[in-house]
């Protein structure tokens, strides 16, 4: 009897004329590891969320859930809370304590586990997961990767079989997301935990998946082993869902010709394996990937000196900070969570005053209000909404910057951002991708000449990040300054000309996309990951494997 099952899920959302589910069913066996992927909008949260009953969205349901062979219906809402846990997106929206040792322990004290009990299990859990030095820390005091993994081990004191995860990792830079994946992967293999992962950044997970479903506007596309998935899909470049596959194994499909399922490489390892048995000529002339950098002169923002803090009892978040940026460039700044990253663009964008240092723009000192040509995106979005729907609030922008011909231009950043079906829904009722390209439609609206971004890949799916990267470029090839804070490492090679690492508060190093990443261990691309020391040309990304390489033969 499978653990899980959903039998002929349809979910309709209250005044929608489409089906967010439509005839859903699978099933699930106790200790699987499942990755759930598809398109921004496809229903992966719709169909965690009717999972997890009590955080079920409001609207009509057919079909059957089943746990245990018994409908969720008629199971007591105590035996679900502890049975099926769940981790949402945004860190911030889960903990509710303002300590770290009262969050881990509230839901064992609200099921009413006795006191002795109750400190056994937190004791073994904070030892397995390391967060000894943690426990007398405020709960906001602490970073993204660190709130994430209070919320995972929250969620497992309470030890469910089932535990489903929402887009985990979207907020993580690359080495908190890797560590927790790599928490996710040792509690299914250690504990028998029942894993199922909604996931747009799928570079580890494809190795890790026992199954991966591929939900498309609501309905079951693909149910199968990761490289089962990775064949039917691969066959055929011009499949709409080529672009979700893991690099290693898209540089695999690019560099053969008579695919093998068996030899599709889903680790770095195996790809180091599979790449030894090409014969690559570098292409005569190619150019890299970013050969499309401008030489920039003269700085179009300035930073000088800037110091920091919230608070005169706390460190420093930005430490004596300078930095230039260049009319025409698209600036990438990485980092670990907490570095001061957000902050720093906030202070680009006006949101913020420094308590020390001075800015500059065109060579003139800010003192007073930011000019209108500065446009800032956060990183949280909904937080750029105060309108109930989309088109009403693209009209408010249009109004306050007194726009000429509002209604086309409205109309031209719906069509750009894919969002003319969507134009009349609550951005609140958006997916996480979906409420991104809004957002960022609603900035690009005024026509900034300078982009001031925060993670503006978080929630977009392949196919989203693959248009706002060409969106982007064009609008940078035309005169637009992109400033953009990512952990999207990918994203920020494929498309950045230069990019920056932030440590301590301050900037470490700041380089081409080719420069920059080429030799960090962490902070690079899976594919370069894969090239590097060997005896093909050492690329970036597919796409400039696809450039440069000519692959001769295989031995």
């Amino acid at each position: 009897m499978a653990l899980l099952e959903a039998k002929n899920i349809t979910f309709q959302y209250p005044d929608e004329d489409q089906k967010a589910l439509h005839n859903i069913s699978l099933k699930v066996a106790k200790g699987e590891f499942i990755v759930l992927c598809g398109p921004s909008g496809s229903g992966k949260s719709t169909l965690l969320r009717l999972v997890k009953r009590e955080i079920a969205p409001h609207g009509k349901m057919t079909g059957e859930i089943l746990y245990n062979g018994q409908l969720l219906a008629d199971i007591s809402n105590e035996k679900l809370a502890t049975a099926i846990g769940m981790v949402f997106q945004d860190p911030e929206n889960q903990i509710v304590m303002d300590n770290v040792m009262e969050e881990l322990v509230f839901g064992l004290e609200n099921i009413g586990m006795p006191t002795a009990e109750m400190r056994k299990k937190v004791a073994e859990m904070i030892h397995f997961f390391g967060l000894e030095d943690l426990l007398e820390r405020k709960t906001h005091e602490l970073s993204g990767g660190q709130k994430q993994l209070l919320n995972l081990a929250a969620v497992l004191l309470m030890e469910p079989d089932i535990l489903l995860l929402d887009e985990p990792t979207a907020q993580l830079d690359p080495v908190a997301a890797k560590e927790f994946i790599g928490m996710l992967h040792r509690m299914n293999e250690e504990f028998g935990i029942t894993v199922i992962i909604a996931e747009h950044r799928l570079e580890e997970l494809f190795s890790l998946a026992d199954r991966v479903i591929v939900l498309e506007r609501g309905g079951k596309r693909y149910d199968g082993t990761p490289r089962g998935i990775i064949y039917d899909i691969g066959r055929n470049s011009a499949n709409k869902m080529y672009s979700y596959l893991p690099s290693s194994a898209l540089l695999y499909l690019e560099g053969t010709s008579a695919v093998n399922e068996a030899e599709i490489p889903l680790t770095i390892k195996e790809g180091k394996r599979w790449i030894e048995k090409l014969r690559v000529a570098e292409e005569a002339g190619a150019s890299d990937s970013n050969s499309d950098i401008h030489s920039f002169s003269k700085p179009l923002i300035q930073l000088k000196g800037i110091d920091f803090q919230y608070n005169k009892h706390h460190k420093r978040i930005l430490n004596d900070l300078s930095l230039n940026v260049y009319e025409g460039e698209w600036l990438s700044i990485v980092g670990a969570n907490g570095t001061g990253k957000s902050t720093l663009v906030r202070i680009i964008a006006g949101l913020q005053k420094p308590q020390r240092g001075s800015l500059f723009l065109k060579g003139k000192k800010i003192k007073g209000p930011f000019p209108f040509e500065i446009g800032y995106l956060p990183q949280n979005p909904k937080l750029f909404f105060l309108q109930d729907t989309i088109y009403k609030e693209l009209e408010q922008i249009a109004d306050r910057f007194m726009l000429q011909d509002p209604e086309g231009k409205i109309q031209q950043m719906l069509d750009a951002f894919d969002l003319i079906e969507l134009k009349d829904r609550h951005p609140y009722d958006l997916s996480g991708g979906e409420v991104q390209k809004a957002a960022l439609a609603g900035v690009m609206l005024s026509k900034p000449s300078i982009l001031v971004i925060d993670e503006p890949t978080k929630g977009l799916d392949p196919e989203a990040k693959i248009k706002l990267g060409n969106l982007l470029k064009s609008l940078q090839n035309n005169g637009l300054t992109v400033i953009m804070v990512t952990h999207d490492i990918e994203f920020a090679a494929q498309y950045a000309t230069r990019c920056a690492m932030m440590f301590q508060g301050n900037i470490t190093s700041i380089a081409s996309p080719q420069e920059f990443f080429r030799g960090n261990a962490f902070y690079t691309t899976v594919v370069n990951r894969i090239t590097r020391d060997s005896h093909v040309p050492e690329v970036l990304t597919v796409e400039e494997a696809r450039k440069v390489w000519h692959v001769l033969d295989r031995s």
